[in-house]
């Protein structure tokens, strides 16, 4: 059977669907890859030429190091697939910060020496200056890989949930599973106990609705071969071209494996 997609949300930065026919295997490795694998910019070195803030050189480097970037996966490559050691243009963008007091510094402060690379958001507190307090440095954002390290995760708050599969068969209409579901989601029909619309979607497989009923009416199961997912990015990408690459990324594996296996 083929593959299906049905998208249930879709926005810039976050994404709710439905992947069916497909294996347990496939659903786990999307999720994965959009974690770990698929590749981004942030800040990996920080030249500091004055800093006489509050902050040590070194915590101001780490808030720098978590402000998500703009990046675009076709003109970028991993500073250890680069073959000119970190020094050009195809895996190092180049961002400057220079600010005096008293004012709070945000991402947006940062002057990117590529304009594609920006600030995911411009809003992002970096530090409190003041009164004769300034920050100046730059820094040097590569290309990497969230397995390494938090600050290249593209994909944020990314994760599957079978769906849930609930039969009601020869219901008394005791009532007992609709004060039970934390969910709220089982409902008295004219022909016993329901669950109407996208509320099936809610279900959180608890199964206690099925242990309230007394006379064994309720089976709560899921299919093995479909899957709710819920995607967010943190700005580096949309949503669409995060699961996009991670599809990408995936193919990619599968197919230096077969190579791999063909050599043997």
């Amino acid at each position: 059977m083929t593959m299906e997609v049905d998208i249930l949300e879709l926005s810039e930065r976050s994404a709710k669907f439905i992947l069916s026919n497909a294996s347990a295997a496939l659903a786990n490795g999307i999720r994965r890859a959009s974690l770990s694998d698929v590749p981004t910019l942030a800040i990996d070195d920080v030249n500091i030429y004055n800093n006489t803030s509050v902050l040590f050189d070194e915590q101001l480097a780490l808030r720098l190091g978590l402000i998500p970037l703009t990046t675009d996966i076709g003109e970028f490559v991993p500073v250890e697939e680069c073959t000119c050691g970190s020094e050009c243009p195809a895996c190092k963008v180049s961002l400057t910060l220079s600010a005096e007091g008293p004012k709070m510094v945000y991402s947006g402060d940062l002057v990117s020496s590529d304009e594609t690379v920006q600030a995911a958001d411009q809003k992002i507190p970096i530090i409190d200056l003041k009164e004769g307090q300034k920050v100046v440095l730059e820094a040097i954002a590569h290309m990497g890989y969230g397995y390494d390290h938090a600050k290249w995760q593209a994909g944020v708050a990314c994760g599957y949930k079978n769906m849930p599969v609930v039969k009601f068969e020869n219901c008394d209409q005791c009532g007992a599973c609709v004060d039970e579901c934390p969910q709220d989601i089982i409902h008295l029909g004219p022909n016993g106990a329901e669950i109407t619309g996208d509320d099936n979607l809610k279900c959180i497989l608890c199964k206690q609705c099925e242990l309230a009923c007394e006379i064994d009416a309720i089976t709560v199961s899921e299919d093995e071969r479909s899957f709710i997912f819920t995607m967010e990015s943190d700005g580096s990408y949309t949503v669409q071209q995060l699961i996009i690459n991670a599809g990408t990324t995936i193919k990619e594996k599968a197919s230096q494996l077969g190579q791999i296996l063909e050599s043997l």
